[in-house]
């Protein structure tokens, strides 16, 4: 069953009540030891690095970004069968899907997977995770850190070059606040505004 657009969607139902996805993580020893990001149909979606965090960090995704994700989740057969992969590999953290639609729950545990969906699907929840962390990082070294901006900058810069961030909208309102405030290093000034600039000509 193919699923309907996003606009579609948001016209016939509540946003509590938007299929979703959610994947989490759990590696023990890595950093974060835990993730969890929900993505519902319309695009809208949380990060956390807590079961029991209250004040998860919101994006909102492009449309062929939720369609890559949701069309991913159907040929995997909406979480219904197994994706455990029967050979000896080491622990890369313990990942769950999860499918919530209405009365339809299902999710799948693994640690490894062949399936090409799996593995792409996966993928395009830790491009999400990256995002959430360097917005993170920039928002706190901003804060509490003004000359590690420059390296915050510099870890931005190569994720987005590798084509690895996600939601890039989000990271506007940091980089302006950097790029127009005379009390960060000039360097960092100018990186931020030549990113927001790359940010918004994408756009």
């Amino acid at each position: 069953m193919k699923w309907l657009c996003p606009v579609l969607f948001c016209s016939l139902l509540s946003a509590a009540d938007l299929p979703r996805i959610i994947y989490s993580k759990s590696f023990p020893g890595s950093v974060p030891a835990y993730v969890a990001i929900t993505v519902d149909q319309s695009g809208a979606g949380e990060y956390k690095e807590a079961p029991d965090d209250e004040s998860p960090l919101k994006f909102q995704i492009k449309e062929s970004e939720v369609k890559e994700i949701f069309e991913l989740t159907d040929r995997l057969d909406r979480f219904k069968r197994s994706l455990e992969s029967p050979l000896k590999v080491a622990f890369m953290g313990m990942k769950t899907f999860r499918l919530e639609r209405g009365a339809e729950k299902a999710e799948v545990k693994f640690n490894f997977s062949e399936d090409p969906a799996a593995r792409d699907l996966a993928d395009c929840f830790e491009k999400i995770s990256e995002s959430a962390q360097l917005r993170i990082n920039l928002e706190r070294t901003a804060k509490y850190d003004k000359l590690g901006v420059m390296k915050a900058l510099l870890q931005f810069e190569s994720s987005w070059d590798r084509k690895r961030v996600v939601a890039p909208d989000q990271f506007l309102p940091i980089l302006d606040r950097v790029a127009k405030n005379e009390t960060y290093l000039h360097e960092a000034r100018l990186r931020a505004a030549k990113m927001a600039d790359a940010i918004r000509t994408v756009k």
